[in-house]
């Protein structure tokens, strides 16, 4: 069942998007803004995001684009009372993947979540990711090194998963201290290089040392053997 979250400041569009999407066979998480969608998507994966563009405090394309910067490409789908085409461009250019217009039908809505979630889950590999020796199970909230089970805390599988999504890039830290422990910048804070710090000692071997610092800038992951220093 493809988990979708509900993003609009207005309650009635809410319980009727979440009505329909249940009858639907979707399950659903609600958000009253994109400041709260940032805040729930740092703990809890969806499949699809249905967002508003006109909202208080974040309003739908600056959610959008934040999670773009951050590298999160979960599927997303705006909702606009907006006609002008300019708006709707917009939109798709941050990386929205559909829009529709308010009012919109539930029937056509559902069709096009539908075909979102098509085409963004063609395959049940999504669910796992593989770099290396490492392979982590978001479903199971589970790690494998080489085979072998490895046991991370919460935050240390956060962490490891948010590389992983961006293999051989390099992100910065002050993005990783926003995404993981919902911290702006902040200077001299550690907690990053900490948790950095803990993940190679359970997932580097002699073999692997695959967590990188790129100094002055973050950190990256990548498949390359041992034999630089980090």
């Amino acid at each position: 069942m493809a988990k979708i979250l509900v993003v609009d400041d207005e309650i009635g569009i809410r319980d009727v998007l979440c009505d329909g999407l249940h009858l639907a066979g979707f399950s659903t998480v609600t958000a009253i803004d994109g400041f709260d969608a940032l805040k729930i998507l740092r703990d809890e994966p969806v499949d699809l995001i249905i967002a508003d563009i006109n909202m208080p405090r974040i309003n739908g394309y600056e959610m959008l684009e934040r999670l773009r910067e951050q590298g999160d490409e979960t599927p997303a789908l705006l909702l606009t009372a907006r006609h002008d085409r300019a708006d709707v461009t917009r939109g798709l250019r941050l990386g929205a993947d559909d829009y529709v217009t308010k009012p919109f039908g539930l029937e056509e809505l559902t069709l096009r979540v539908k075909a979102i979630l098509r085409r963004t889950n063609s395959s049940e590999d999504d669910d796992s990711l593989k770099l290396g020796p490492l392979q982590l199970f978001e479903s199971s909230h589970s790690v494998l090194l080489d085979g072998s089970p490895v046991e991370l805390s919460p935050t240390e599988f956060k962490l490891l998963r948010y590389l992983l999504k961006q293999p051989k890039k390099v992100v910065r830290k002050e993005v990783l201290l926003d995404a993981i422990w919902g911290m702006g910048f902040a200077t001299g804070a550690t907690v990053v290089d900490t948790y950095i710090s803990y993940l190679r000692k359970k997932l580097h071997t002699p073999t692997w040392q695959g967590i990188k610092t790129v100094r002055g800038i973050g950190f990256l992951i990548t498949d390359e053997p041992a034999g630089q220093d980090s």
